[in-house]
């Protein structure tokens, strides 16, 4: 408006919409909840509450391994120090009775890490 008495001929205002940095401006986020995926993605609140669960989930199934495996592994020295000159039965313990409790004990943590990874997925895509 030419004939605006506020405002001074040589003055004009800024456009609010011109970029100066070059980065567009982000547009603003429809009010609601959005798709879990989308809220991972655009790491929001949400998102990471979702991705802390996840990693909350896999601490504990970790920990839990190895406390079994430090109650497995950890005795193994006091027994080998209460039975003398056995080396037999020091390998024949090593061999039969913790190697394979070790890799059942593997297996499970494998499997139950996919299985919190697929809860995370089905909660992602259910919503």
């Amino acid at each position: 408006m030419p004939n605006d008495p506020t405002e001074r001929p040589t003055e004009r205002r800024a456009d609010r919409r011109v970029v100066v940095t070059g980065v567009p401006r982000r547009t603003p986020r429809p009010s609601g909840h959005q798709r879990p995926r989308t809220e991972i993605d655009e790491q929001t609140t949400l998102g990471h509450t979702y991705v802390r669960s996840l990693m909350r989930s896999q601490l504990r199934a970790a920990l839990a391994v190895f406390a079994v495996l430090v109650l497995l592994v950890a005795p193994l020295p006091l027994v080998f120090a209460a039975v003398p000159d056995g080396a037999g039965l020091e390998w024949a313990l090593l061999g039969f009775g913790v190697y394979p409790p070790l890799v059942l004990l593997a297996r499970r943590h494998v499997r139950r890490a996919e299985r919190n990874e697929q809860d995370l997925v089905r909660l992602v895509e259910d919503r």
